[in-house]
């Protein structure tokens, strides 16, 4: 996305460096180790950094004309945040899947929390960072057997550590707010 030319992505990029950004020794969910750590729940928990990375993830939506966005459970404030604000504006309200990371061992037991997807519902793949794409693909895996049209996944901050590739091997569009480059450099 072009940063230069909205003002809230320079918002959302300060918030980001200043609160997200951590340095040190750190192992990531992909299981690889980082200098770095961003921790997107410094922003996605609190309400301006939310409202900014909703809006801009709802606007991509809009331009894709999908129905839904889903992603998994660490990201369900940022799902719920796109589906409330879909329903302030013009166009129809979105709807919100979550994808449990683990299996749930009481009531439906369902794996996807929230409204059924339909079959060919055009659906978005939200979250906060990327580093292999794995989250990404455990989320398609998990909606496959709904007979949802996956679109496209967008994150926050793509780390820039393959999830493009594994996501293009799948032809899955792939979009970023950021390049982890973008909010290093600021630091």
């Amino acid at each position: 996305m072009t940063q230069d030319r909205d003002p809230r992505l320079a918002e959302l990029r300060a918030l980001l460096v200043e609160r997200a950004l951590r340095r040190g020794e750190f192992v990531l969910a992909s299981g690889r180790r980082s200098d770095y750590y961003l921790d997107c729940k410094q922003i996605t928990l609190e309400g301006r950094g939310l409202s900014l990375a909703a809006q801009l993830m709802l606007e991509r939506c809009r331009r894709l004309e999908v129905t839904a966005v889903a992603g998994d459970d660490g990201v369900g404030p940022l799902l719920g945040a796109i589906a409330a604000l879909s329903a302030e504006g013009p166009g129809i309200p979105l709807r919100a899947f979550m994808i449990r990371k683990a299996d749930k061992l009481h009531g439906t037991s369902a794996k996807v929390a929230g409204p059924v997807p339909e079959p060919g519902e055009r659906t978005v793949l939200v979250e906060d960072t990327a580093t292999t794409g794995g989250s990404v693909l455990r989320s398609v895996a998990a909606l496959e057997p709904s007979g949802a049209e996956i679109v496209e996944a967008i994150v926050i901050v793509d780390r820039e550590e393959g999830a493009g590739a594994a996501l293009a091997e799948r032809d899955l569009p792939f979009t970023s707010l950021f390049r982890a480059r973008d909010l290093l450099r600021g630091r």
